[in-house]
């Protein structure tokens, strides 16, 4: 049973959640805490899976709370509680909280919520993964831009003048949803010079993730260890990737989704090179050594791979569950159940086409696809369909920039 702590100072708002949440007292064992000493003690007693605390306490805030929480209990997710008008508050929190809700919150907001964090756990195999992501620090540090623009979208009032101009006051932001949006991926057929077309064209919710496509890339930095051009390399595999995934057999709504989650499929990648060099320097060693994929290496030597890494962190960071799923499950789709060729075959196809063209271009005419790769595709009713879609993947040569 999955152990939840609320944290405020008003016992009235504890009151509240015990009421709203009183259907989920056979699944959850949650506790209540008046202050965030208080919280802390109880921690000691017994870590907590999730925390979720109001911003605004006496004495120790919200932000204080959860920085002690990933400092001790880096495994736990950490969920703060705000309302509107605390925005410059909250921003102290944006290093040390994985998701944010507004007050007041309703019961299905917070019981989904609560709930997709808790799957989202599963996905990491062992208590050990989910204390190393945990302690990544700033990982989960999203811009005040991309926050601001999460909650204007709660809103189903909102405006795309809203949407444009909160994009627009980031530049960098800015210049990157256009040129994903004017990419081949989308089909326009036309050049979109504005974040209000843009926004219109292709909607809110899709203008999101492609924000967050960019936010992804921009929190991850090279370091001593890991060089510029392998991560443009990351970049331009993600990239390619979604090219081809945009040119599968999809419908409209799938097709917008699987391109999301193709560019940011090897996020786990990113993060493991930026924030844990050494160990991704040892699965790329491993991985030669023994003659196994890049993804195998991963699982034996941390437990998990970057498909994993990467769709925990997403999730948290509340891109759209089939997203994540799509992530998640991009090396290994037959381990969940299929109604068709839907998002997450479609990104496992577009990653093995991809890197088969990649390979190619290299000058390896020896290509083959691995023995487990083709058995996945044959179990997964798409191997008849292989060639087909090698053609598609060949018309369309891998990016040069990112």
């Amino acid at each position: 049973m999955k152990r939840i702590l609320f944290v405020d100072d008003e016992p009235k708002i504890l009151d509240g959640i015990r009421r709203m949440l009183h259907a989920d007292r056979r699944r959850w064992d949650m506790q209540f805490a008046s202050s965030g000493a208080a919280a802390l003690e109880m921690f000691e007693a017994a870590p907590f899976d999730v925390v979720v605390s109001d911003m605004r306490m006496p004495g120790m805030d919200g932000a204080q709370l959860l920085a002690q929480v990933r400092e001790r209990y880096p495994s736990a997710t950490r969920i703060i509680l705000s309302g509107y008008s605390e925005t410059e508050c909250t921003t102290r929190a944006i290093p040390v909280a994985h998701s944010f809700l507004s007050k007041p919150c309703d019961a299905a907001t917070l019981q989904s919520t609560i709930e997709r964090t808790c799957a989202l756990q599963e996905l990491l195999s062992t208590p050990e993964i989910r204390k190393a992501v945990g302690g990544f620090g700033e990982l989960p540090s999203l811009s005040t831009t991309f926050l601001a623009l999460t909650q204007v979208l709660k809103d189903p009032n909102a405006s795309v003048n809203q949407v444009a101009e909160i994009l627009g006051h980031d530049i960098a932001m800015s210049a990157k949803v256009l040129q994903l949006v004017n990419s081949a991926f989308f089909g326009l057929g036309h050049e979109v010079v504005n974040l209000k077309d843009a926004t219109s064209y292709l909607g809110m919710d899709t203008i999101k993730n492609l924000a967050l496509v960019t936010e992804t890339f921009r929190v991850y930095q090279p370091n001593k260890s890991v060089s510029v051009s392998e991560f443009k390399a990351i970049q331009q595999h993600a990239h390619h990737t979604a090219a081809i995934a945009a040119r599968l057999p999809l419908g409209r709504a799938d097709r917008d989704l699987t391109i999301v989650a193709a560019l940011l499929h090897d996020t786990g990648t990113v993060v493991l090179a930026s924030k844990m060099p050494d160990t991704y320097r040892a699965t790329i060693e491993h991985s030669r050594e023994y003659k196994c994929r890049r993804f195998e290496a991963e699982e034996e030597l941390i437990g998990a791979s970057h498909a994993e890494i990467g769709a925990y962190l997403l999730g948290l960071w509340g891109i759209p569950n089939l997203a994540v799923e799509a992530i998640a499950h991009h090396h290994r789709p037959d381990r969940i159940p299929h109604t068709g060729f839907d998002c997450s075959i479609a990104v496992f196809v577009a990653d093995l086409l991809a890197r088969e063209c990649e390979a190619r271009a290299k000058g390896h005419t020896d290509v083959e696809l691995a023995k487990a790769d083709l058995a996945c595709l044959e179990s997964l009713g798409v191997l008849p369909r292989l060639e087909e879609f090698r053609e598609l993947a060949r018309s369309y040569p891998a990016p040069t920039e990112v």
